[in-house]
């Protein structure tokens, strides 16, 4: 009798001369804003995404393989967010995207997926007419079209608001799409506006619009905008005098207000499907996992990134890898519109979106919005 002992390359070989097949990596593309003004937000989405993937990897990966997470800095920017899909896409060869951060970037970039035939999802685009772009285009963000109306139907029955100024910021996709469903809800649920001002993305002076909304005597200021914005608002408008409610949007869900306003953080009214408040058992692991990994607290767009790599597992779990790019992009399409998953964030589903002609398109996020307000340093549920 021989006895051989055999070299790990060696058995590699002998086994795939054996015809027995050894499970690849599962490389997935994630580009975000890891730099820049909406490095905020992008940063808190990649740790979200690589705790998930840890997770899923320690528990097995998804039937053998390992996810590998391939990343890209996008900057926020448009040209940045195109160059990083077709890195991805194209050079890398990732089964699928994660990302854009900003719904402007996802405007410019996801079509680049959509004709490369490439499932991309976006956790944090909440802007009207994303997913419209295509089949291809899937997102767990919800939008501003449903978050905004409960928003403010919260905010008015609670502090009895009858009259709203408005402030948003005017050069960007995502807080012009917030202010036009801020419209429509403020017109549905009849609240007068006292006046309209804007800001562009960039600026660090709003007491001219600040002092104009003072005088309009508004019960409540509905702000759409970006932390980077939104946080200074918040701040001259307590040193003007203007100690109202703000009613805000997806952008300003974020616990860096409380460091970015300081002691102008309280009185803000968000909605989101995740608060840190929420307290059940798949959100009480994941903000338990995710402060012990970066010693600090999580936000929605982590708690989004949490949830979307594990709704892309439960997919990729009955999808059957065939080693064809082409074709395993098709099938994890195929497979990712049925998944549902309870996550951090909640219950979740896809449902079907339309494109500009009433066909359908891609696919959004089926949630309920939980509406809080911060009050000493943190965000408190109401109901």
């Amino acid at each position: 009798m021989i006895t051989r002992t055999f070299k790990p390359l060696a058995v590699a070989a002998f086994m795939a001369l054996a015809g027995v097949a050894q499970a690849a990596d599962i490389r997935l593309g994630v580009a975000e804003a890891l730099s820049g003004g909406a490095a905020q937000y992008g940063q808190s989405i990649r740790n979200g995404f690589q705790l998930a993937a840890d997770e899923i990897n320690a528990a097995g990966g998804i039937n053998g393989s390992k996810l590998v997470l391939v990343v890209e800095d996008e900057q926020g920017k448009k040209e940045e967010a195109i160059n990083a899909f077709k890195k991805l896409i194209f050079q890398d060869r990732v089964l699928m995207l994660f990302g854009p951060t900003l719904s402007n970037s996802a405007q410019a970039a996801d079509p680049i997926a959509q004709a490369a035939k490439t499932v991309v999802f976006g956790t944090s685009n909440t802007a009207d007419g994303i997913t419209a772009i295509g089949d291809h285009v899937f997102r767990n963000s919800v939008t501003e079209a449903d978050v905004l109306p409960v928003t403010l139907s919260t905010a008015v029955k609670k502090l009895g608001i009858r009259k709203v100024a408005v402030l948003y910021g005017n050069d960007d996709v995502f807080t012009k799409s917030g202010y036009d469903n801020f419209k429509k809800a403020l017109e549905a649920q009849k609240i007068a506006v006292t006046t309209t001002e804007t800001f562009a993305k960039g600026d660090v002076d709003f007491k001219a619009q600040l002092t104009k909304i003072k005088a309009s005597a508004p019960d409540a200021l509905v702000l759409s905008a970006l932390i980077a914005e939104g946080a200074p608002i918040m701040v001259q408008a307590r040193q003007l005098g203007l100690n109202l409610p703000v009613i805000g949007g997806n952008g300003m869900n974020s616990v860096k207000v409380f460091d970015l306003a300081k002691g102008a953080s309280d009185g803000l009214w968000i909605g989101s499907p995740w608060s840190i408040e929420n307290q059940t058992k798949e959100n009480g692991a994941f903000i338990v996992a995710y402060t012990k990994q970066h010693k600090a607290a999580p936000d929605q767009f982590a708690a989004q990134a949490y949830d979307a790599m594990y709704i892309a597992a439960q997919a990729l779990k009955k999808v059957k890898l065939s080693g064809d790019l082409a074709k395993d992009r098709a099938a994890l399409r195929d497979a990712l519109p049925a998944v549902k998953w309870a996550g951090a964030t909640g219950g979740f589903s896809f449902r079907r979106a339309l494109d500009r002609a009433g066909k359908p398109a891609g696919y959004d996020a089926e949630q309920t919005a939980i509406v809080s307000v911060t009050k000493n340093g943190r965000y408190a549920i109401e109901k």
